[in-house]
């Protein structure tokens, strides 16, 4: 009597979508939370029925103003970066396979500054909404140069051609930077209120210039869950179950460009996010993209915006830029991730 083929493993990974769904819910309950608390909690502390009365009715008092002209843009612009960076990291690890990616290494933060700094130090450009549009497009085309290099040869555009593209303009990027800012004493000061990354002194007009942008690059993101979990299984495979790698790179690098590039545009290069989110996002989730993407979308904007309310907190009446805050959290947890558990290939 022939031996029955094995069953395939369909119910139980069909029971694990509810928990999965259960732990996307919690996430975003806690995400409701924090806006909340990033609306109530500042400098000056302003109690929740204040801010839901002037979220409604409006109102003229010194609070109203607070919660609607300060507040309300720096939580809705942490929430929407945070969202960018939990993606693009998300994205950038499945699609190199390099569990150690962040949004630095295909030179978008590299390109965004060096632009930054070129329209401050050469153009005289001053203002934030000046200058956002030029660290969009210096992360856009350092993008496309880190892709165009890795996509030389026989290969076409492999993981390790794109890392070592991207470390090359990053380090060539990085050194332009330098010469620029050390060469004019201005340029520096005005280059560094934006390098630390930083929520505050950002309005509304900040969040409207790279909303499009953002919402593009979330988008193609989500799209290409299902592309992800083929081409984890190596190119061939992924071939053979019908992925276009080279399309999927593209167009992944695109929305990479638009996240990292729009997020970095409006408030400054933000480090560990993207890095140890995905992390965080594959040990509640495990290895299936889609899911992946899903948890790290919520789980990034809710580190920025604690990151946010702690740095608003711990230095009263000033306050620690959220940059210097999540570098401070991001590197402990990254470090407890890799101690405690094997980092994965992808």
């Amino acid at each position: 009597m022939a031996a029955s083929p094995p069953t395939t493993p369909v119910p139980r990974l069909r029971a694990a979508a509810p928990s999965r769904a259960l732990g996307l819910a919690l996430a975003l309950a806690v995400l409701v939370a924090l806006m909340a608390a990033s609306l109530a909690i500042g400098t000056r502390s302003i109690d929740l029925s204040t801010v839901v009365d002037a979220l409604l009715h409006g109102g003229d008092g010194d609070e109203a103003v607070i919660v609607r002209d300060l507040r309300v843009p720096r939580t809705l612009l942490g929430l929407a970066v945070g969202v960018a960076l939990g993606l693009a990291g998300a994205l950038m690890q499945a699609l190199t396979r390099n569990p150690l990616a962040d949004p630095g290494l295909l030179g978008v933060n590299a390109g965004a500054a060096a632009a930054v700094v070129f329209a401050i130090g050469v153009l005289g450009v001053g203002s934030l909404t000046g200058y956002v549009w030029f660290a969009f497009a210096g992360a856009a085309v350092a993008s496309v140069v880190v892709y165009a290099i890795g996509a030389v040869g026989r290969g076409g555009a492999s993981p390790v051609r794109l890392a070592l593209a991207g470390t090359a303009v990053t380090a060539a990027l990085t050194a332009l930077t330098q010469a620029l800012t050390l060469l004019d004493r201005d340029t520096f000061d005005q280059w560094r209120a934006w390098s630390v990354g930083a929520l505050s002194g950002r309005d509304a007009d900040t969040l409207g210039q790279v909303a499009p942008f953002l919402v593009v690059g979330v988008l193609l993101a989500l799209a290409l869950g299902r592309a992800l979990n083929a081409i984890a299984l190596g190119d061939e495979t992924g071939r053979a179950l019908g992925a276009r790698i080279g399309r999927t790179r593209l167009l992944g690098a695109l929305s990479i460009t638009l996240l990292c590039g729009g997020a970095t545009a409006a408030i400054g290069p933000i480090f560990f996010v993207g890095l140890t989110v995905p992390h965080v996002a594959r040990a509640i989730v495990g290895a299936d993209q889609r899911w992946v993407l899903a948890h790290s979308m919520l789980l990034a904007p809710i580190l920025l915006l604690a990151a946010d309310i702690v740095g608003r907190v711990v230095a009263r009446p000033g306050e620690l830029q959220v940059g210097i805050v999540t570098a401070l959290l991001g590197a402990p947890v990254f470090i407890a991730i890799v101690r405690r558990r094997r980092i994965a290939h992808l």
